[in-house]
């Protein structure tokens, strides 16, 4: 079935209302036509079942008549209005206690007069008045109730835009109002000291979508959240932090609130701990203590934990190394799709370390990791198949995953290409694309390419044949180690073939070659 189109919405909801209870567009089936509150006149519903069940929820104490909306007193409009930041700098009063608002948490309320926080809690708890004292608009609900009023509301047009039939940036007007009463009750609820409600504003400010995205906005209101204890707050405040987003790069600062949601059972908080005690950064590195966290996230079932202590027992840093508990934490972590626990796992059963070798189970995972695109694991499930271990042998499956791993520059596999091209394997035999790809991996500096290109040289295959370039290249190989290189070297000077005859130099490469 065909999602409704934008045309088609707008003919079915021409008004842009919907039913105040049940959220359906007029227009609908289910709502031909909406009446209006006959009191307030600022909501409108479906059907009378609507009407009841919103006047028992909430709408009661709300509804409040045309004519009692109206200012009482003129001159006390001029009390303090919009926002809470700037009436406080101002030095203003609460209308309701008469302290300056900045002498306390303040509040804006749907109105725009501000008040202090506790002074509109008190009129709430004492029901003297269930509105604004100077313009009689109703108060807002208690910030739990607003918080879940904004939820109820995001969640509809979060829907819309999921099913892909809107986007944040081209919501249909029913929509839109939604959306934005939904921000306006998160922030009412959030200048109320919800905790919860100020990490979701924070959330909203820094991924975007209602809101224009401000990660430096974001900030201030996770860290009003994390001081309140919020972890999921402390975690997020701690990242910005680490990461220098929307506000300066603080190691330490980060650390701080990690630590603080750690403590809670955060476990991306505990993750990133032990990545910070691990590489020192805003605290003495430990590796120890990473080891520490790391456990505590891994047993939840944190994957990238999973991943880092695998490592660390691999290594043997802050742990006894032990191939096998390696192995054990890394195929937690790889069975979760972790792409560089199933390339390690791959490692271990190819060398036989903290697993029994086999090379079958070593290719299944390059090849799982492989086919998320990690080179080196492409790489390595080319030679498998160049090699025939762990799967049937073939020449053009080898070539096909060596051209994967070599365009994402791979040196090991830009080599092995050049391999295929020189023995005609899984390809025609062409001396001139096996020096091109040689070449690809000695410009990266590889060490057996250097000398497969000096080979080239001497036998004249794909390049004019010359000794000299010969030399030139057995010597950058030879110099980096090669043993094979430097007996040939040790050859050319014996021979002065492309190099002057030397005995002496032929009798210092032969030696280094033997050592």
């Amino acid at each position: 079935m065909m999602a409704a189109t934008t045309k088609d919405k707008k003919a079915a909801n021409p008004t842009g209302k919907s039913c105040s209870n049940c959220l359906a567009p007029e227009g609908s089936s289910s709502a031909p036509k909406l009446s209006a509150c006959a009191r307030c006149g600022l909501v409108a519903y479906c059907s009378r079942d609507c009407q009841k069940a919103h006047w028992k929820a909430n709408h009661k104490q709300h509804c409040v008549a045309k004519a009692e909306r109206a200012p009482q007193i003129q001159n006390l409009l001029d009390a303090p209005k919009g926002n809470v930041n700037e009436a406080a700098a101002s030095g203003l009063e609460c209308s309701i206690c008469l302290d300056p608002l900045a002498d306390a948490s303040s509040t804006a309320l749907p109105c725009t007069h501000v008040f202090h926080v506790a002074c509109v809690a008190e009129l709430k708890k004492f029901g003297v008045s269930q509105a604004c004292p100077l313009c009689r608009t109703p108060l807002p609900s208690a910030p739990e109730e607003l918080h879940e009023e904004a939820v109820r509301r995001f969640l509809v047009v979060h829907q819309l835009v999921k099913r892909g039939d809107a986007t944040w940036s081209t919501l249909p007007d029913w929509a839109q109002r939604e959306s934005d009463a939904a921000v306006r009750a998160l922030r009412a609820a959030a200048d109320g000291g919800l905790a919860q409600s100020q990490y979701s504003l924070g959330r909203q400010y820094a991924n975007g979508g209602a809101l224009a995205r401000d990660e430096a906005v974001a900030v201030q209101w996770y860290r009003k959240a994390a001081e309140q204890g919020y972890a999921l707050a402390q975690y997020d405040l701690g990242y910005m932090l680490m990461e220098g987003r929307g506000t300066t790069r603080d190691y330490a600062e980060a650390a701080r609130w990690y630590r603080k949601a750690a403590d809670q059972g955060d476990v991306g908080a505990q993750c990133n701990l032990g990545y910070l005690f691990e590489k020192g950064f805003g605290v003495v590195q430990s590796h120890a203590e990473a080891v520490r966290w790391y456990k505590k996230a891994a047993v939840q079932g944190c994957m990238d934990s999973q991943r880092n202590l695998g490592l660390q027992y691999n290594k043997g840093q802050g742990v006894v190394q032990n191939a096998a508990e390696a192995a054990r934490w890394l195929k937690k972590a790889a069975n979760q799709g972790c792409v560089t626990s199933q390339r390690n796992l791959g490692y271990l059963y190819d060398d036989g370390r903290g697993v029994p070798q086999d090379d079958a189970e070593a290719a299944r995972w390059y090849r799982k990791a492989a086919d998320q695109g990690c080179a080196n694991s492409q790489s390595h499930l080319g030679f498998m198949y160049y090699e025939g271990r762990g799967v049937v042998l073939n020449d053009a499956e080898a070539l096909r995953w060596y051209k994967k791993s070599a365009d994402q520059g791979n040196i090991d596999a830009q080599k092995h290409i050049g391999i295929c091209f020189y023995e005609g394997r899984g390809v025609a035999q062409n001396y001139a694309e096996a020096y091109r790809w040689y070449k690809k991996s000695a410009d990266q500096g590889d060490r057996d390419s250097h000398l497969y290109i000096g080979y080239l040289y001497e036998d004249g295959h794909g390049v004019a044949q010359s000794y000299v370039e010969a030399a030139r290249w057995y010597k950058k190989a030879a110099d980096q180690g090669s043993a094979k290189a430097q007996h040939v070297l040790g050859d050319a000077y014996s021979l002065g073939r492309g190099v002057a005859q030397s005995d002496q130099e032929a009798a210092r490469w032969y030696t280094k070659a033997s050592n």
